[in-house]
């Protein structure tokens, strides 16, 4: 049975929607435009919960007229779609013929926490009637019999009542407005199975019949909603990289009105082109440019330095940057939808709720979850009623196949893992940008990288300026300020004020150059086959960067040569993906002399010089034929084909607007280490995936036949089992982070938990058949009563430690007195693990 769903929402009233739904018109203005005729809407849906709702949702939004796409992303309960054209498609109509009331989304990142405390107060309510309920339950174990028996039956059921009530209701109302609406979901078997146990227990009552299993449904009650609220708690804890990015978000602004007065408007309602008044300690609520002022600022956020950088007048800024010391004039260059923060917590999000290979299994097998446990229960039922013709016993067995049966693993194990790895690569400045980008990163078997700007810092230096005649230098300079290559930077950092040339036309031709003209006369700044019919491959001179030439009409006029300085830790990122197995090649435009001089430095073994886009993208289609998953590394525009033709690429965020959006990875952070620390963090996730994967499908293999075949069934060695998965699923997300750090999975100390338990349930389950076949035996009677009421003491003792201890742990997660010890956790953890000499380490 699903023990750990973190469904069922509905029932906690987790968001306020407004009682209105939002119109077509509103749906409009709340859309994203992503150009080519493209809208993208974001609705909240917080009734969403399980694979079968995701698949549900995706499958109907999906067929609509005019609809792209359409995907569900489970952690922040948000639908986002893709559509084209100028009519809205019916959104939230269909949602709601669905069953799930639609909302536009607002990040509300002040909201409390509902749904931990309706959890919370359901655990209470469940463990104290469960553990009453046990007491009562230890004397009808040891041989209560006659009014005696039937008073602890009635006890226990007015007992049962308000838990059913109250703790079940977050069940049973979920499942009510899934059938309601026609459809299944993980709830419902919950709620099936434990409606069933407790109506069987009654009438085992009302017919004083000599057991009943309120005890049963109330503390497997009890135990769903442990795991249910631990599941909460972590999934809440991952996500808190999302959470954080939000907060930095200013609220607002004072914006400059044309008659020199000023306003504060809230970030939503600010828009490209006004002025905004920016304090020192404030942050900048959106993307723009500085108009006036100059100050230090904190970019951290952007790229990763604390070191404060300088802006003055026409630099540009992004959202979430601090300003320290100076007030600044800015101009919004973006909404606040549309700036780089947004832009930020929009990657996190796709990369948690992306659709990698083993998140869709999951979501299939939990779509069909429901109607196949329901079909198997009910198949159950008439083989048993068809053999024996004992109805009693036949729908006993049907409600123990409904109990024991678990999806987790499958449902919910696999995006709790990605929700954490990609919460991981956040905290070391790496974004992903799909949930799928993880899987097919653990699988690369050679890394290609390309070498200006990604193994070198792209900051390279004009070394021969003074060699240059100045005139030509001028137009060169003038020239290369229409591109954002690093040679051209170089190049530009020669113009002068005085020495303005206005070309007729100028263009840029990926990977090749730029070509201008001016008075009839063509200039091309640029490789040497390219620029001219006197360019030569060659002679690149004593620094081997010289195959960057100016030619007037084919004949070259001067040539320029560059340095730029190696990443400080590019050496050891390709050490350490040599030491995991990865095999790396360099792929550049530059001379063969330049390259070898890097990949010596760095010990890359292969290189290939001269290289055009295409080329590059050849080069890596012919390593996919040859069978190689290839990761491709760059930044520059003339790379965006080979990021599109690799098997996975990562870009960093200086790379062209381009190169990342075709990135499946952007790091932020100038350190190349990102590189192998992503490789490793997607290769655990792969492995815990599909450990969780295996352990489901062993359990289910091993106890749903059992619970099949069993001749004498017994509802409290299910409960037992039950007991033991919930445990295992809350062991599973609590040490998720651990493994994905570490690398261990303990599988070992899983197996023996596992061992143990399983053990406790076969000694339980012989005391049960014993006493059920044959009570006059003392002996048997006199252990059972010596065991059970040793069981009536120190279980009660037990829940309340638990439920003490598990509300000192919410305490203390809320506090935030723990946030600091993930580094120093992470360190030891490295320390032991793989030395502190190899550990990879974001700068």
């Amino acid at each position: 049975m699903s023990c750990c769903a973190p469904g069922a929402e509905m029932a906690l009233d987790l968001v306020s929607p407004a009682s209105v739904l939002p119109s077509s018109q509103e749906v409009r203005l709340a859309s994203r435009s992503l150009g080519d005729d493209l809208h993208q809407t974001d609705l909240s849906v917080p009734t969403v919960h399980c694979g079968a709702c995701i698949q549900m949702i995706e499958t109907a939004l999906g067929k609509l007229n005019h609809v792209q796409a359409a995907r569900v992303n489970l952690s922040t309960k948000r639908v986002s779609v893709q559509w084209r054209g100028d009519e809205v498609p019916p959104l939230v109509a269909v949602l709601g013929r669905l069953g799930y009331q639609a909302h536009l989304f607002e990040a509300d990142t002040d909201a409390k926490d509902r749904t931990l405390s309706e959890l919370i107060r359901a655990v209470a309510v469940a463990g104290f009637a469960a553990g009453n309920i046990m007491l009562l339950s230890v004397s009808v174990w040891s041989g209560a019999e006659g009014a005696t028996r039937d008073l602890f039956h009635w006890v226990s059921a007015l007992i049962a009542i308000p838990a059913l009530a109250f703790a079940g209701g977050i069940f049973l109302k979920s499942a009510w407005t899934a059938l309601r609406h026609g459809r299944m979901n993980m709830d419902v078997p919950i709620a099936v199975g434990v409606s069933l146990a407790y109506a069987m227990s009654l009438y085992e009552t009302i017919t004083h019949g000599d057991h009943a299993y309120f005890d049963a449904s109330v503390s497997l009650l009890f135990f769903l909603l442990i795991g249910r609220t631990l599941d909460h708690v972590m999934r809440e804890r991952a996500r808190t990289a999302v959470k954080s990015l939000s907060q930095l978000a200013a609220r607002g602004a004072m914006v400059l009105r044309g008659d020199g007065a000023s306003d504060y408007l809230p970030v939503g309602e600010i828009e490209p082109g006004m002025q905004l008044l920016i304090a020192a300690g404030e942050r900048i609520p959106v993307d723009g440019r500085i108009a006036r002022g100059t100050s230090d600022v904190d970019c951290s956020l952007v790229s990763g330095e604390s070191t404060p950088r300088s802006v003055a007048p026409e630099d540009t800024v992004q959202a979430g940057v601090l300003n320290l010391t100076g007030p600044l004039t800015i101009e919004a260059t973006a909404a606040a939808k549309d700036s780089f923060l947004a832009e930020m917590v929009r990657l996190m999000e796709a990369a948690e709720g992306g659709r990698a290979h083993y998140r869709r299994i999951a979501d299939r097998v939990s779509a069909l979850y429901a109607p196949v446990v329901h079909l198997t229960a009910f198949a159950t039922f008439l083989s048993w009623m068809a053999v024996t013709g004992d109805w009693h016993r036949a729908i006993t067995i049907a409600i123990a196949v409904l109990i024991i049966t678990c999806p987790c693993a499958l449902g919910l194990a696999v995006p709790i893992v990605q929700v954490v790895a990609a919460r991981r690569l956040f905290d070391h400045g790496i974004m992903v940008k799909d949930g799928s980008a993880m899987e097919r990163l653990a699988t690369v078997d050679t890394a290609v990288f390309d070498k200006t700007g990604t193994l070198t810092l792209g900051q390279p230096r004009l070394v021969n300026a003074a060699s240059i005649d100045p005139a030509m230098l001028m137009i060169a300079a003038n020239m290369a300020a229409h591109s954002r290559h690093p040679f051209s930077k170089a190049i530009s950092g020669f113009a002068t004020s005085g020495g303005q040339l206005t070309f007729d036309t100028v263009n840029e031709h990926a990977g090749f150059g730029i070509e201008a003209t001016h008075a009839g006369t063509t200039w091309r700044l640029g490789r040497r086959g390219w620029a001219g019919w006197k360019a030569r491959t060659g002679g690149e001179g004593k620094h081997g960067y010289g195959g960057t030439v100016l030619t007037r009409n084919g004949l070259i006029v001067a040539t320029f040569a560059f340095e730029d300085a190696l990443r400080a830790d590019a050496r050891a990122a390709v050490q350490q993906l040599n030491d995991a197995g990865i095999a790396v090649e360099m792929l550049s435009g530059d001379t063969a002399h330049a390259c070898q001089d890097v990949a010596k430095m760095l010990g890359v073994g292969d290189f290939v010089p001269y290289l055009l886009p295409s080329g590059k993208v050849e080069r890596i289609e012919s390593l996919r034929r040859d069978g190689h998953k290839v990761l491709m590394v760059g930044d520059g525009l003339n790379d965006t084909p080979a990021l599109s033709a690799a098997h996975v690429s990562i870009a960093p965020a200086t790379a062209a607007d381009i190169g990342r959006n075709a990135a499946d990875f952007v790091f932020l952070r100038e350190s190349l280490m990102a590189v192998p620390l992503a490789l490793d963090v997607s290769r655990n996730a792969g492995n815990l995936i599909r450990q969780n994967i295996a352990i489901a499908i062993v359990y289910n293999a091993v106890a749903v036949p059992i619970a099949i075949l069993r001749g004498k069934p017994d509802p409290p060695e299910h409960r037992d089992r039950h007991r033991l998965q919930c445990c295992r699923r809350a062991d599973r997300h609590s040490r998720a982070r651990h493994a994905i750090d570490s690398g261990d999975c303990h599988v070992g100390v899983i197996a023996a938990c596992h061992w143990q338990c399983n053990a406790f349930a076969a000694f339980h389950a012989r005391f049960a058949g014993e006493r059920g076949s044959d009570l006059q035996k003392i002996r048997h009677q006199r252990i059972l009563a010596i065991l059970m009421t040793t069981l009536a003491y120190l279980i009660p003792v037990a829940l309340f430690l638990g439920a003490l201890g598990l509300g000192g742990f919410l305490w203390a997660l809320r506090s935030g007195q723990y946030d600091d010890l993930d580094g120093a956790a992470e360190r030891i953890l490295i320390d032991r693990d793989d030395g502190a000499e190899n550990a990879p380490r974001s700068k």
